[in-house]
């Protein structure tokens, strides 16, 4: 009787949870009022788009795009796994709003490397087993490559500091250090 009852407790709690996070949702309808059209450039191709002005960059990458390298996280802006770049920059996507992409170039996870060639900074991450479960790899990389670029992989410390807003909960951070350090002599800014 008490395991009846616990399934019964379990399915219905798995069944509450699916109703809540349901099947992807498709994006929010766009009103007259609320439509903006953006035009862009992600990865090297020009898109043009019409979005409702609350969808976040990451929701259009993801959801409009199909880009689902940058990772929904805490979606706070705390955790990193949603890093991509605007303009050269890199950008927490889940805290930016698409409309702040209009006319700027961003760069996703899916644009870094140059046809079959990784990016020096995707070889370093599979040389030094930078990543476990990889979750926030794509986050992780591209948070890496904007550390080199500002100049800021001149030390295990400084490249601590600079990658501090990207969380790996496996704990993989040596061999993320260390890909850092291997990718920066690469790329001529170590």
């Amino acid at each position: 009787m008490i395991a009846s009852v616990a399934v019964v407790a379990a399915s219905h709690f798995a069944d509450s949870a699916r109703a809540q996070s349901g099947p992807r949702q498709a994006a929010l309808p766009v009103s007259a009022d609320q439509a903006l059209i953006i035009r862009t450039s992600v990865n090297g191709q020009t898109v043009e788009l019409t979005v409702d002005a609350r969808t976040s960059l990451l929701d259009l990458l993801r959801e409009r795009l199909a880009l689902t390298g940058a990772k929904k996280g805490c979606d706070h802006g705390q955790c990193g796994a949603c890093t991509v770049h605007i303009d050269g920059r890199r950008v927490a996507s889940c805290l930016t709003l698409a409309a702040k992409v209009d006319g700027r170039e961003v760069l996703t996870i899916e644009g870094l490397a140059e046809g079959d060639t990784l990016h020096p900074m995707q070889q370093a991450f599979i040389d030094h087993d930078a990543l476990q479960c990889g979750y926030c790899t794509p986050g992780q990389i591209m948070a890496a490559v904007a550390c080199v670029a500002e100049g800021n992989a001149t030390s295990r410390e400084r490249i601590r500091e600079y990658m501090s807003g990207n969380i790996c909960r496996c704990g993989a951070y040596v061999g993320i250090v260390a890909a850092i350090e291997d990718a920066a002599a690469k790329m001529g800014r170590g």
